[in-house]
């Protein structure tokens, strides 16, 4: 087993969230539909078009790739290693959900 270190597991934490933010705005950017972004005003809330949704999601993309591919030796078998990018990926995607889901009625009301 490769020496694993914290920084390891945290740079796959951080490439999960780059991973999973990149999904939906390349999904946004490739349907051509506008999606919130960083560059909209108000950032994170307004809408910015389909093309930077689409440069947006690919830079993400590009983040993921370099923290979770090179950054020490990623094992696609080993618990730990899934565990943390997984992490990652789940706590900004049920983040976005709570999010965004207030703009596009995710967010349904609860049962009394």
């Amino acid at each position: 087993m490769p020496d694993l270190t914290w920084l390891h597991l945290a740079a796959w934490f951080f490439g999960g969230l780059f991973l999973m933010n990149a999904l939906p705005h390349l999904v946004s950017g490739a349907t051509g539909r506008p999606f919130q972004t960083p560059f909209a005003r108000p950032p994170g809330e307004g809408l910015s078009s389909a093309t930077i949704n689409m440069l947006w999601g690919l830079f993400n993309l590009v983040v993921a790739y370099a923290l979770i591919a090179k950054v020490g030796a990623f094992d696609l078998r080993a618990l730990p290693d899934v565990a943390a990018t997984g992490l990652g990926m789940a706590l900004i995607g049920l983040f976005s959900a709570r999010h965004f889901g207030r703009f596009h009625g995710g967010n349904l009301p609860q049962r009394q």
